[in-house]
């Protein structure tokens, strides 16, 4: 049992004197992340998915025992929806295997535009091997249902947890490993708030208790303004102790 507590990004202009100096350039950023925590959550993935030799580049820069946890591309979940993912799987099993030790869990986000689709969300997880973590975050009501947490159990892939506007926060877990995405307690904008120290009590009780089960935990803040999500992941993982 292991948990993992970080934010989901490292580089923001607004986390200069806050995560790292004043002025410091943008690709010293990560040195900054990687001495305050041991996990993070790549969003740039998303935008644009990085060469071979970018993750071969980080599995060098990155300290032992660092996990990185890698969102799948918007080629994929979002263009795509999912339809025949087999070319982006094999790009995406190459860099992963480039990781090696440091990787940790392939974050797949849906379109809040995306409905329940049963048959394309199995195919998609026959396409993914064994030894590849993957969770999957459902942004449209419609997922929410038993017959698609029984079909994430039987792949082995987890149930998004997530906090935030407008999005269910439903603690189930279906795999040997629970993913956890804090976009923050705004209730109106994603992405906004502070957690309190309440809310973050609730949420170290929770993972302490998957860790008591012997599941790996991954949490990821989301809610980066004002620095906001590096406050919190280190007061939570105080908290989890």
């Amino acid at each position: 049992m292991s948990i993992h507590i970080g934010t989901s990004g490292w580089s923001y202009d607004h986390w200069q004197g806050i995560m790292y100096p004043q002025g410091t350039p943008v690709h010293d950023r990560l040195g900054y992340y990687v001495q305050r925590f041991q996990t993070v959550e790549l969003n740039s993935s998303f935008y644009r998915w990085p060469k071979q030799s970018t993750f071969a580049s980080w599995r060098r820069r990155l300290p032992d025992g660092f996990q990185l946890t890698v969102k799948a591309p918007r080629g994929l979940t979002h263009a795509k929806k999912l339809y025949a993912p087999e070319v982006w799987m094999e790009r995406i099993k190459t860099c992963w295997h480039e990781l090696r030790d440091k990787r940790a869990v392939l974050l797949v986000q849906l379109s809040p535009n995306h409905t329940c689709d049963y048959d394309r969300l199995a195919y998609f997880l026959d396409q993914v091997p064994d030894w590849m973590r993957v969770a999957v975050e459902f942004r449209h009501p419609s997922w929410q249902i038993e017959s698609i947490f029984i079909l994430l159990e039987q792949h082995q892939v987890a149930y998004c947890i997530m906090s935030g506007a407008h999005l269910p926060c439903i603690l189930r877990t279906t795999a040997p490993f629970v993913y956890i995405r804090l976009h923050g307690p705004d209730t109106e904008h994603l992405y906004g708030g502070f957690y309190s120290d309440a809310d973050l009590h609730w949420w170290a009780t929770r993972i302490r208790e998957w860790g008591g089960m012997g599941k790996d935990v991954f949490v990821y803040f989301n809610n980066d303004g004002g620095g906001n999500a590096v406050r919190n992941a280190e007061t939570l993982r105080w908290l989890v102790g």
